[in-house]
């Protein structure tokens, strides 16, 4: 069944892209700020709140605009979101789990929560920040490329890696290094991309 399989997968995926975070943290930083808080998973305090939804808004079109690029280029192709192909409101809670939990959730918390925070506390925001967004888009580019081909994979490592700047400025500069922001955008274009092949839309 569809969302057995969804929900096993998230637990598992979970926990494998804790493990690293957890045991720097309890290494490095366990007598000093409890793991959720050093990871992210706090309520975040907006800094300014104007640029905040600027800039909110800007990555989440962005995002939207790769979902929509990505279906095109990858149409007659298996990716994640093909197990929701047709199925409609049938794949609704599914699709949801898989959107924020399986793949937002765990992607933000490795790196936005993790990556991000480390590269930046021993490069400084600037080269970490690029490095964490360098590393996002690369990943992108490697899961692509086999059924891709290099061009397409290499426009999505551009679009992911310029998301990923902009998701790491908005939670570290803008909200406290909370992952909040960047899970709730990572999340609705994960959404958006499920929705569309749910219903055939593309």
């Amino acid at each position: 069944m569809l969302i057995i399989n969804i929900i096993i997968s998230s637990i598992i995926q979970i926990i494998l892209f804790s493990i690293i975070p957890y045991l720097w943290w309890f290494i490095t930083k366990r007598k000093k700020i409890k793991f959720l808080e050093w990871i992210g998973i706090k309520k975040p305090k907006i800094s300014d709140k104007r640029k905040f939804i600027t800039l909110f808004l800007v990555t989440t079109i962005l995002f939207l605009m790769l979902s929509i690029g990505m279906l095109i280029m990858v149409k007659d192709l298996e990716i994640a979101t093909s197990d929701f192909t047709g199925l409609g409101f049938k794949a609704l809670l599914p699709a949801i789990i898989y959107a924020f939990i399986q793949t937002a959730f765990t992607e933000e918390l490795f790196f936005r929560g993790f990556l991000t925070k480390v590269l930046i506390n021993g490069f400084g925001f600037k080269l970490g920040n690029f490095i964490q967004s360098l590393t996002f888009g690369l990943l992108h580019l490697v899961m692509f490329y086999g059924v891709a081909g290099f061009y397409k994979s290499f426009i999505i490592f551009l679009f992911t890696g310029v998301i990923a700047w902009f998701m790491g400025y908005i939670n570290e500069k803008l909200a406290d290094s909370s992952i909040y922001p960047s899970w709730l955008m990572h999340g609705v274009s994960n959404m958006f991309s499920s929705i569309i092949s749910m219903f055939n839309i593309i």
